[in-house]
């Protein structure tokens, strides 16, 4: 990604000067043409050619992901006074640096909810209901042994969905596993009302552990998360079950999973771990080779309407700016 975008000033806001926006990595293009109206956008990552000069020169500065606005950062853009970030958290960006500089920052909270949800629900739908495909004429032995096989040892719904961090998309997992009639668990260091439940019945966290036949993690990104999911967290998981994580990589101590993994193996016990850290991983990363791990790369909220309502946070960095004139 390396382009300028210069255009003719909005009628509408044809008395100020046009604000510069860094956008640092890649948004929706309906998106960034939006923001194009209005302000002067580079659109440079990290490490192309004339990123400096367009960060020093940047009243606003757009990342998604993978870039972090850290102190560091921030002394290169004096000129900086919205940070915006296309997605959820905010793990990339330091918050108390931005504000002690006056730097506001924006994004995107709700904006991948539903792309999250059906990443773990089909998850969990593969996992105990595999549905296996003919691709070829069958004699009626082989027929029959096809169906055989495919037969589910339980149904969706008898299974005990645990959910560590009742957050956003927490109980957005549980309102749509209540679909299916699991029976729904949840830990979070918050009180939160019955009514923002979605039938979710708080537990201790050895309890939750203990009675998860799936265990969905959805924890933040602070600091007290690092390593949180260790080896003694997961003694308590029957051999059975089936974790997921799509929050944060740092929350699970990968060498702890991977022996778990190893122990429970023929119990069933296996993991989908949808981030990791580092990002991307290396061939030295504790969870590779083992069969009953699914490692993806970070694409849960990998759809285009998701990936179109993070970019809008153009929408926020845009009125932040206009507040700030």
């Amino acid at each position: 990604m390396h382009e300028r975008a210069e255009h003719v000033d909005d009628p509408g806001v044809a008395h100020t000067p046009r604000p510069r926006v860094l956008i640092a990595e890649a948004l929706d293009r309906e998106c960034v043409a939006w923001l194009a109206e209005r302000a002067t956008i580079d659109q440079i990552a990290p490490g192309g050619g004339g990123f400096d000069e367009a960060l020093r020169r940047a009243e606003a500065m757009i990342v998604r992901t993978y870039v972090r606005v850290d102190r560091a950062m921030l002394e290169r853009g004096p000129r900086l006074r919205v940070v915006g970030r296309a997605g959820v958290g905010l793990d990339n960006i330091d918050v108390e640096v931005c504000a002690a500089r006056g730097v506001r920052v924006v994004h995107t909270p709700g904006a991948n909810t539903r792309a999250v949800v059906e990443f773990v629900l089909g998850e969990v739908l593969d996992a105990f209901r595999p549905r296996a495909a003919v691709d070829r004429a069958l004699a009626p032995s082989e027929w029959a042994a096809a169906r055989a096989a495919a037969i589910a040892p339980r149904e969706i719904g008898e299974l005990t969905l645990g959910i560590l961090g009742l957050g956003r998309i927490g109980s957005a997992v549980a309102r749509a596993a209540g679909g299916f009639g699991m029976r729904l668990l949840y830990h979070d260091l918050r009180e939160i009302t019955p009514d923002e439940r979605n039938g979710a019945v708080p537990v201790a966290i050895e309890e939750l552990l203990r009675e998860a036949d799936v265990l969905s993690i959805h924890v933040d990104g602070r600091a007290s998360n690092r390593g949180l999911v260790a080896a003694s967290m997961l003694g308590h998981l029957k051999p059975s079950a089936l974790l997921i994580n799509t929050s944060r990589g740092l929350v699970v101590d990968a060498p702890a999973l991977a022996a778990w993994l190893r122990s429970n193996a023929a119990a069933g016990g296996r993991a989908v771990l949808d981030v990791h850290e580092p990002e991307p991983f290396g061939t030295d990363y504790p969870l590779l080779g083992l069969a009953n791990v699914r490692l993806t790369p970070h694409i849960a909220s990998a759809t285009a309407s998701a990936k179109r309502a993070m970019s809008w946070v153009v929408r926020e960095v845009w009125e932040a700016l206009a507040e700030a004139c």
